[in-house]
This record gives structure tokens, sequence and C-alpha cells, in this order.
């Protein structure tokens, strides 16, 4: 990585209120990382003139490249102009080729441009102007104080229009950034964050380059394993030595890179084998059906779902036993094989699987929240019931059983 500290700011006080997430600092700091560039704070500021002031202020002292979005619109409470006015001393004057756009777009939609929108053309003197494709106000790069500014709108496809026709060109030629990060994400499901971290401890001490990030997310968790080098070829060698490193010690666990979904794992696998699946599903009321049919040609793999949800149903059109529900309930292990077995049968599919168990708020049948049973069934007899415990609330166990039951159905299918 290189020495240059970065500093992105959002200014907007929509921000600090919860009205718009802050998605902009997240996709930034990817680009600048992408180039060796540390970011070494975040910060986000109101639309006031004082405290926009003091940020600057303060990002002056300690970064190197500082990167503002929001505050270059055309009302009174848009204010980084003149907070960086106050701070470097600079005159603004009117873009021609910016007012020209803004004034052929009133034109063209023959509408009453308003006065304050010439605000919106308004640039620093001796700034870098930046032609914005994909709206009014340009982007700006000012050099002060040893400090390389750039102002940009806090529209996200405005923003990111800018950064990528604009200000990385003009980074990489400025700062002779010859550095390549090459990243790469390693997906891995029935195993925790703690274990697998663990079990990779001994790796993540020696780390150096690459590096090594655990990262958790609702069922899985991914490693990011992340290279510097002249070239990306270099920097991809060496991911894929630590790669055979981490799976020679993790690899039952493993499922895919980057992009890759256990759902999309699933489907591609029931594609290759030329099976078909049907879904019975309680708790989990569709969702592990509507999460098969989101993949595009799922009408190849996917025979149909029936949402069980009360024992009637259960009973009636699953044709679970009346023996079977009155001796160990809806809530069983009992239950759950019917239902995949059943549900296998009845749509002539080559593969069952259900989901039954309580998900809150309360205890159901005796049984805890949290308790569930998944069960896949194959057309050769093949049966696979497994009882589950999970944490969280109503959604999350819901969520959980979904993602348990596509891990599940990953390993039967890839025995």
């Amino acid at each position: 990585m290189s020495n240059y500290k970065a500093e992105i700011i959002a200014v907007g006080t929509e921000l600090l209120l919860g009205q718009i997430t802050n998605t902009n600092a997240q996709w930034l700091s990817e680009r600048l990382a992408e180039q060796g560039l540390n970011v070494y704070y975040h910060g986000v500021v109101g639309d006031n003139f004082e405290r926009v002031k003091t940020t600057f202020l303060q990002a002056n002292d300690r970064s190197d490249i500082v990167i503002v979005t929001g505050g270059l619109g055309p009302t009174d409470d848009d204010l980084t102009r003149e907070a960086f006015q106050a701070v470097a001393n600079l005159s603004v004057y009117e873009d021609k080729s910016t007012m020209d756009k803004i004034i052929s777009y009133y034109n063209k939609s023959k509408k009453q441009m308003t006065p304050n929108n010439r605000k919106q053309s308004l640039v620093f003197e001796g700034a870098t102007v930046l032609s914005n494709s994909a709206g009014m106000a340009p982007g700006m790069i000012v050099e002060y104080n040893q400090v390389i500014w750039v102002f940009m709108p806090g529209v996200p496809k405005e923003m990111k229009a800018i950064t990528t026709e604009h200000v990385m060109p003009f980074l990489k030629e400025k700062l002779q950034l010859s550095t390549v990060i090459e990243s790469r994400m390693l997906r891995f499901i029935g195993i925790g964050e703690s274990q697998l971290e663990h079990d990779l401890k001994q790796l993540i001490l020696d780390q150096k380059n690459p590096t090594i990030a655990p990262l958790a997310s609702e069922g899985e968790v991914a490693i990011r394993i992340t290279a510097k080098a002249d070239s990306s070829s270099t920097a991809k060698d060496l991911i894929d030595s630590t790669e055979k490193k981490i799976l020679e010690i993790a690899g039952d666990h493993f499922y895919g890179h980057d992009q890759d979904t256990i759902q999309t794992k699933v489907f591609n696998r029931l594609k290759e084998t030329q099976q078909t699946i049907a879904a019975a599903e309680s708790l989990t009321g569709g969702r592990f059906t509507d999460e098969l049919i989101s993949i595009p040609g799922a009408s190849e793999v996917c025979m149909g779902g029936v949402v069980c949800y009360s024992k009637h149903v259960k009973q009636t059109l699953l044709r679970v036993s009346k023996q079977t529900l009155d001796t160990h309930g809806t809530v069983s292990q009992a239950c759950a094989t019917e239902l995949a077995q059943n549900v296998q049968h009845l749509l002539g599919a080559d593969i069952g699987i259900s989901f039954t168990g309580v998900a809150g708020p309360s205890v159901e049948e005796g049984k805890p929240v949290g308790k569930v049973f998944i069960s896949i069934y194959n057309k050769s007899g093949n049966l696979l019931t497994k009882e589950c415990h999970f944490q969280g609330n109503r959604d999350a166990i819901r969520n959980r059983a979904v993602k348990k039951g596509f891990e599940l159905l990953y390993q039967q299918l890839n025995q």
C-alpha cells in the first residue's frame, strides 16, 4: 500500500438522520483500496457551515487526500463550497460549460429554471473541473496546502461516474500509483466464524502479503484474501498459494468464490445432475422456494412448493399421518420426514425437502423457539433429517433455516 492518507467526508444532515444510507463511503473506499491507497477516516457532517468548516480544517491537518461528497446542490443548505472557501480563501466563478448544460436541460424539458440553479455551476478558481456525465453539478479537484481535495455531488450515480471517469485516472497519474491490489473471497458454510478463525489461526498470525480477513454473514462465513504486487498476475499467484493453504485446512466447508451463493451452487448442481426438487415449508413459509425460483432458469429444477403452515394442511394436502401428528406433533423429526417424502412423491420430483419448527415468539407444542427440523428425501430412498437449534428473532430463525436447508442440499448433492 502507498503511504498516502486518504479521508472521505460526506456532507448532509439526511445522512445523520438515517434517511439515507452512506453507501458512497464504502464504494469509494473499495476503489481507493484497489489502487493501494489507505483510507484512514470516514466522516459525516450535517448541513451546518461551522461544523463543515471545522471538519474540513481537521481533515486538512491529518490527510493527504480528502474526498468530499454532497453539499454541491442549488439550495441554501448546500454549504460545501462556502465552507471550503472559508478554509482555503479561494474565489469561485461560474463554469460556462456547466451553465450551458443546465440551461439546455431546462430548455429541453420546457421548465422554468430558478435562479438558484446557477449555484451548481460555481467552481473554485484554479480547480480541475470534472464533468458530470450523470447529472448537473460538476466535480472539482483542488490542490491546497499540499492536500488533494476532491469535491463531488452526493448522488451515488453521479459520484460513481465522476470517480470512474476522472478522479481515479487523476490520482493514478498524479501519485504515480503502480501497486496492484487483488482480492478474492472464499465462501464457507456449515462452520462458524470463531471456529474457522481458530482453525486458520496460524495462517492469520503469519500473514503479511497476502492478508487474510474472516467476514461473517447470516449462516455462513467468508475469507477475503488480499494481495498487493507490481502486476495483477503476481498478485493472483500470491492469492492462489494462500487459498491452497486455507483449503487444506477448511476445504470441507468451502463452497465457492466471490459472487457465488449457496443457492446458485445448489441450483447448478441440480441442473448438472438433471434432478428436480419440491419443497414442503411450514415455518419458512415459502422462503426456500422463493430463493430458488429467484434464479433464472429455476423452472428446470424446481417442481414447486407447498406452504403447509397449519396442521390441517400437513394432514390433508401433504398426507402426514394422523398418528404421526398426534404422537410426535408438527415440530418433530417424524413430521419433517413424512413431509419430505410426501412432497417428493406428490409433486413428482427427484428430491423432496421440508422445513418445520418454532420461529417464535413463543413455545409451540412444548418445543422451544429456534428448534427446527429439516428433512431431505430422494426417490432412491435416501433420507436425511436434521434437528437444528437457531438463535435470534423470528425472522432470523426462518432465514437461518432456509440457509441450512441449502447447505444440507449442497452436501447431499456432492456426495
